[in-house]
Order: structure tokens, then C-alpha cells, then sequence
């Protein structure tokens, strides 16, 4: 097994890879835009190499990929510059291809997908993105399957659900942690009673470090469902038991959330993302568990009280630099 190199690190899901690298004994690469961001991460574990990199500089990407055999891209961008993602990934691609390495595992999600025609959605099912992000998101998973078709390097995509756990600020329920235990008022995105499914970030890690590592995972594409369907208000319903007081909510419907996005840069751009939460899509993930094996899903239950845990135990203060969708 050659090294592996996490591209976007910092972020939560970059830490479950590195774990499940740990765990292993494996050396590995951090890459990421901060020098300061990584040192915080990983400055103490022995076992990760620290390196940074400029998207912009050619020269930058081929040196961070140097001497790497396999790419594992996290790599976020702001939420209001999408367009960014094509640009980044051919330019990891260039470098990488030029460096010599071998594999490149994307971690995706649902928007390439559009609005699902069919409930789960399988990983044959069409990719008709109807909004931007999903448009660019599509465009960036297309480079890598083309590079892996055109046997420029081998490319795997593994699209995600939404997210959650501990000091994972980026995930669409986060606030409903953080200001539940807070006392505060929670906003969340309406509809709050369709069905949805999330995956639980320490959960993510070993599926990766696993995937990367097989031969036949490479020229195709794959799902990780979450621990079933199950919706926003079950989540809040959740988070209620554990805390034992009800958690104050302010749900934005579709006025709201323009009227708020009228002000709010980030939240315009939700606007159209909110069919998700109309028309949700929901990974079929039977493919992946025929290739290698069911992975280990932590029950909803057990996931909201670890991450209730860590707030209570400041894990969001020590680990600030999240990884965007």
C-alpha cells in the first residue's frame, strides 16, 4: 500500500479518514491552503506529514503530490463560489497526473442528481442537476471519470448524504445541537417532516480508507446511505430526549428563507437547494456493501448523544476548520 494524501484535510471528514488511518498505522499526507489550520489537526500525530498548497500554482499541486500513490479529495469552497469546484479539481488533476499518482477517490453528494425520479436513488440513476451547485458538482465528479476513463490516473466518486457529529459545524442540523444545548433558539430549513438521512462523520473514515485500497472500486461510482430514513423533527426529537428540555425552533420556509437570503449572502444561496428538503434524495448504498462488505453505521440515537457529548466537552472550539460542502 502506497501513501495516501488527504487533499482538504482540515475539515471533519478528512479527520475520520485520518483516524482510520491511525488505526491502521499508516503513514499519510495532510494538504491543505493553511499551514496554521493543518499544525492545529494533525501537528502531534507522528504518523501525518504536513503540506501545503496553492490551487493557482502548478508548481504547488505537483509538489504536494509528489511521492503520493493515492489522493483522497475533500477539498471545500465557499458556498457562494461553486464555479470553484470544476477549477480546483482540474488543477489537483493536472498536478496529480504530472506527480505520478495512481488513484483519486472524490467525496461527493446528492446534487449532481437533481430531483430524484426514484426512492432510494441507485448510482445508475440519471445525473439532471436542475441548479447550479449541482451543475458544478457534476462537472468537477465528470473530470475525475474522465481521467480514469482516458487511463490518465484511477478515479472513484463516493457521494455522501448530509452529515452530522461531533463539531461538525457544516452539517444543515448542526445549529439544532448547539443552540439546543445552549437554550438558544435553533433555525433549521423547512420542512422538518419529510424523510431525509444523514451519515455520521466517525463512520466515513473507514469506509474510505477501505475503498481506497480496492482494485475495483476505481471507473465507478458509489453510495454511503446514512443509518436509515429518518427526518429533521426525529433529529430535534432526539436531541430533546437527550438533553431533557424541548429545543426552541425557528423554521424558515421558502418566504423567509428569501426574504432572510435578501441579506444574507449564504442564505440566497440555500434557496435552491431547498428542493432536498421537498424532495429528498436517499442512497441506495447496496452496491458498496456487495463490494466491501456492510459498514459499521452508528445508530441516530448513539450520534446525537456523542456529538451532544462533545459540545459539552468544547470538541467544536478545538476543531474550528470545517470542511464544506
Amino acid at each position: 500500500m502506497g501513501k495516501i494524501a488527504l487533499w482538504g484535510a482540515a475539515g471533519a471528514i478528512g479527520s475520520s479518514v485520518a483516524e482510520a488511518l491511525r488505526a491502521q498505522g499508516r503513514d499519510y499526507r495532510v494538504v491543505g491552503r493553511s499551514r496554521a489550520a493543518l499544525e492545529r489537526a494533525y501537528g502531534t500525530d507522528p504518523l501525518a506529514e504536513i503540506v501545503t498548497w496553492d490551487p493557482a500554482n502548478p508548481a504547488s499541486v505537483r509538489a504536494a503530490a509528489a511521492g503520493i500513490e493515492s489522493i483522497v479529495y475533500l477539498v471545500g469552497v465557499d458556498y457562494t463560489r461553486f464555479d470553484l469546484h470544476p477549477v480546483v479539481m482540474n488543477a489537483t488533476l493536472d498536478g496529480a497526473i504530472a506527480a505520478g499518482v495512481d488513484r483519486l477517490l472524490l467525496i461527493g453528494n446528492v446534487y449532481p442528481y437533481g430531483r430524484p425520479r426514484t426512492r432510494p436513488v441507485r448510482e445508475d440513476h440519471p445525473r439532471e442537476p436542475h441548479t447550479f451547485k449541482g451543475r458544478m458538482r457534476l462537472e468537477q465528479e465528470q473530470l475525475v471519470l474522465d481521467a480514469d476513463r482516458e487511463g490518465k490516473l484511477r478515479g472513484t466518486v463516493l457521494r455522501l448524504p448530509d452529515f452530522y457529529g461531533p463539531g461538525v459545524e457544516k452539517s444543515v442540523i448542526w445549529e439544532i445541537f448547539k443552540a439546543g444545548a445552549a437554550g438558544k433558539t435553533a433555525s433549521v430549513l423547512g420542512p422538518i417532516d419529510t424523510p431525509h438521512e444523514f451519515v455520521y462523520v466517525p463512520d466515513v473514515g473507514p469506509v474510505i480508507a477501505r475503498l481506497i485500497d480496492e482494485p475495483r472500486a476505481f471507473g465507478h461510482v458509489w453510495h454511503l446511505a446514512g443509518a436509515g430514513v429518518t427526518s429533521q423533527r426525529a433529529m430535534i426529537e432526539r436531541v430533546e430526549r437527550e438533553l431533557g428540555h424541548p429545543v426552541k425552533l425557528l423554521v424558515a420556509g421558502p418566504t423567509m428563507l428569501r426574504l432572510m437570503g435578501a441579506f444574507n449572502p449564504l442564505l440566497r444561496e440555500f434557496v435552491e437547494m431547498r428542493y432536498l428538503m421537498t424532495d429528498p434524495v436517499l442512497l441506495d448504498d447496496s452496491a458498496l456493501r456487495t463490494l466491501i462488505g456492510a459498514p459499521r453505521k452508528t445508530s441516530y440515537d448513539d450520534g446525537v448523544r456523542a456529538t451532544l457529548a462533545s459540545l459539552r466537552e468544547g470538541y467544536s472550539t478545538r476543531t474550528p476548520f470545517q470542511n464544506a460542502t
